[in-house]
């Protein structure tokens, strides 16, 4: 198949270990451009777009959402303010993800009190069932 150089959008998936439909995906919201296509229909993506989609992809993994993403692309690594744009942008994801970080740890402290009570089996109902609906606090105070 004929590609001028460029790669399918099979090769792209292949070599990023990003999902087909993510890639299509990313075209649609502007992270990637959209592909020339071949005589026969292909999108055939330029060899450049694996490193770009490796930085979406990273970014991702770090909880850059989508918009921060596309404004960290447009930024020119060798002029002047590229650096404090990215720190701010850095920044406030660094923010975020520390505030997911306590939600997360308020999250395992209910859920180990919950399992570890109902490993004791110290009093009636089930004590992961009423940490769902709510009800973990009443559940406590009879308890003690």
């Amino acid at each position: 198949m004929e590609t001028h150089g460029g790669i399918l959008r099979a090769q792209l998936a292949r070599k990023t270990g990003c999902n087909l439909e993510t890639i299509r995906y990313y075209e649609k919201v502007g992270l990637l451009p959209e592909p020339p296509r071949s005589s026969n229909g292909y999108r055939v993506y330029s060899p450049e777009l694996v490193e770009r989609l490796q930085f979406v992809l990273r970014a991702r993994e770090l909880g850059f959402l989508l918009e921060e993403i596309k404004a960290l692309l447009g930024l020119d690594a060798v002029q002047p303010n590229a650096c404090n744009d990215a720190h701010g942008i850095a920044k406030a994801n660094l923010a975020a993800v520390r505030s997911k970080i306590s939600d997360l740890q308020k999250m395992e402290a209910i859920l180990a009190s919950a399992v570890a009570d109902c490993e004791s089996r110290d009093f009636g109902g089930c004590p992961i069932l009423n940490a769902l609906s709510g009800s973990s606090l009443n559940a406590q105070r009879t308890k003690q």
